[in-house]
């Protein structure tokens, strides 16, 4: 069995190599939606339906874990994909989503549940995403459950990720600057890059906030929280299978994707196309 690992685009490549980096030994696979990219500008109930026709696409193909790379698609489509798909067609398998395990490696909950006291606190964090993502308020209801005292402010970045899965990264790179030159005059000591096609820019988001403020970029989280969850779930780890296989899967193609996946994953990849 496999680990899956799905995008709306090429984005979620950065996760994959990450991940892959972290633990090579495992079989691959990953799906980039391209055809319908960007989530952001999608309704929930496309984001939806296009999530769910990825995840069984992928447990079709063997995948016993899937992680979902997409903030978008994890804030608006995972949790009912959990609930509602999972113990009907696969109640064996599992689906984890980017933006929990996100938060809580900034929020530690407490030593002792009674305590106010927490491991790691900031009082200020942004978060920069999707419009999507920004829209459902993810992160501000999630954060509730871990940190109460605690706050995240918003910031919508629209035209991101359209100009990264273009190769665009020259105007993405002014683009992140002229996002973040309002933003940094509101005191906040981190910044989420909420979206996995970000930390490709995490030099330029640093840059741009300066030295005070952490950027927190979930290429440098997802393969900590994985070995973390692997090793929590023997049971789920036991059915992986160890061929060091990888396999990549795009549902439409053109003349740049190529060059952005070489550029996302650090080498030349073999794009397969899919239809779904």
């Amino acid at each position: 069995m496999k680990i899956g690992i799905f995008d709306s685009g090429l984005g979620g490549l950065v996760i994959a190599r990450a991940i892959v980096k972290k633990l090579p030994k495992y079989d691959y696979i990953y799906l980039g939606d391209t055809k319908n990219l960007p989530y952001g500008q999608k309704s929930p109930v496309q984001i939806y339906r296009f999530t769910l026709k990825a995840v069984d696409f992928l447990f079709k193909q063997k995948c016993q874990i899937i992680i979902i790379a997409c903030n978008t698609a994890s804030a608006l489509a995972l949790r009912k994909i959990q609930q509602q798909y999972l113990p009907t067609h696969y109640p064996n398998r599992r689906v984890l989503g980017v933006i929990i395990p996100t938060l809580e490696s900034i929020w530690q909950p407490p030593i002792d549940i009674r305590s106010p006291i927490r491991t790691n606190r900031r009082s200020k964090v942004g978060v920069i995403g999707t419009t999507a993502t920004i829209k459902s308020h993810i992160y501000k209801k999630e954060l509730t459950k871990i940190n109460g005292q605690a706050r995240i402010i918003e910031l919508v970045a629209p035209d991101l990720v359209p100009l990264i899965e273009q190769n665009s990264l020259q105007k993405a790179r002014k683009t992140v600057k002229l996002y973040l030159r309002p933003f940094k005059k509101r005191g906040i000591e981190a910044l989420i890059l909420g979206c996995t096609h970000y930390p490709i820019l995490k030099k330029t988001f640093g840059q741009a906030m300066g030295r005070k403020v952490t950027v927190i970029s979930q290429d440098e989280i997802m393969p900590g929280k994985l070995v973390n969850y692997l090793k929590r779930h023997k049971e789920l780890a036991s059915k992986l299978s160890k061929n060091s296989k990888k396999e990549f899967w795009v549902t439409s193609r053109n003349s740049k994707f190529d060059k952005v996946a070489k550029r996302m994953f650090g080498r030349k990849l073999d794009l397969k196309l899919v239809k779904i």
